[in-house]
Order: structure tokens, then sequence, then C-alpha cells
């Protein structure tokens, strides 16, 4: 159960720095892929997801 709510709470918290994180690039790396359906944008961002796992993984090696 506690790993779902620190899941759904990190979810949350990526989504809401998505717009801060596009002005480093994130959302338009390689493999990370944006598509209109229905009138709707939809982004996958899976290669922005691998850099930043990497990014948090270094981090909490080092911590």
């Amino acid at each position: 159960m506690r790993w779902l709510l620190i899941t759904l709470l990190a979810l949350f918290l990526l989504s809401w720095l998505a717009p801060f994180l596009r002005r480093f690039g994130f959302g338009k790396l390689p493999g990370d892929f944006n598509f209109k359906m229905n009138g709707r944008d939809i982004s996958i961002p899976l290669g922005s997801t691998i850099v930043l796992s990497l990014l948090f993984s270094l981090i909490s090696y080092v911590v």
C-alpha cells in the first residue's frame, strides 16, 4: 500500500513539473513520442523517463 502511494505521488509530482522540465529538453529526447488523437495531445516520454530514472538512481546511490 505504501509503494502505491509513493508511486502516485511521484507521478503527480512529475506531471506537475512537466512544463518546467520541458525547458531543459525533457519530453523532446529521442524515444519520446508526441502525437494527436481526437484533438488531444498525447505524450509518452520513454526517453525522458529513462534519463530521469538514471539521474535519481545516481543521486540515491551517492546519498
